[in-house]
């Protein structure tokens, strides 16, 4: 047989309420076990009510009361995002820029890879995922295809662990090798044409 938790009821008093705390309601004689809030303003600052009184305050309450409706569209944006800041998908605000002492970069490796707005890449620029491959081959950018093979055929024969007697550091050298050749063969092979079908 399943145990099912007791709920407690939507008008259950509140386990932080002040034990004998009488209620706020000026000539009420019962405990105000129920918190309401005394504004928007501060919304952690509670009068404490006994369940008839917090029921009527309840009644009365209006969030927005005395707001214009530009403040309360305002403030219905700001609940959207739980009033943290927010941008559109893809920008970082109007007037953003990042913090430079937020983003210490003693390597200058994002000052490296930074575009202006509006400019096109130049193709001169070594895209960054290939600039390790492109290192580990000895190779710079822009290259061709033919130059990258004949520079992998030219260390694969050098770093062969059969060419250096089964040494361990030449065969994690041309494993190396062999991955940056295949990184750099993936971005300048020709995507395949796909052949119309029918």
């Amino acid at each position: 047989m399943s145990h099912r938790v007791p709920r407690t009821r939507a008008f259950a008093p509140d386990p932080t309420a002040p034990p004998g705390r009488p209620c706020d309601m000026p000539g009420c004689e019962r405990f105000g076990e129920y918190r309401a809030p005394k504004s928007r303003r501060n919304l952690k600052d509670y009068w404490w009510f006994c369940l008839e009184h917090v029921r009527a305050y309840n009644s009365t309450w209006d969030y927005y009361k005395g707001m214009s409706p530009g403040e309360i569209e305002a403030q219905l944006r700001a609940d959207t995002a739980w009033q943290r800041p927010s941008w559109p998908l893809g920008r970082l605000g109007r007037a953003a820029a990042w913090d430079e002492e937020l983003l210490r970069d003693p390597l200058h490796l994002l000052a490296a890879g930074r575009v202006k707005r509006g400019s096109a890449q130049s193709p001169q620029q070594t895209p960054p995922e290939l600039r390790e491959p492109l290192a580990t081959l000895g190779l710079s950018w822009p290259t061709t295809l033919e130059a990258v093979k004949t520079r992998y055929k030219e260390l694969a024969k050098r770093h062969h662990p059969d060419a250096n007697g089964g040494d361990r550091d030449a065969e994690e050298r041309l494993k190396t090798i062999n991955l940056a050749y295949a990184a750099i063969r993936s971005r300048l092979m020709p995507a395949p044409s796909v052949a119309a079908a029918g």
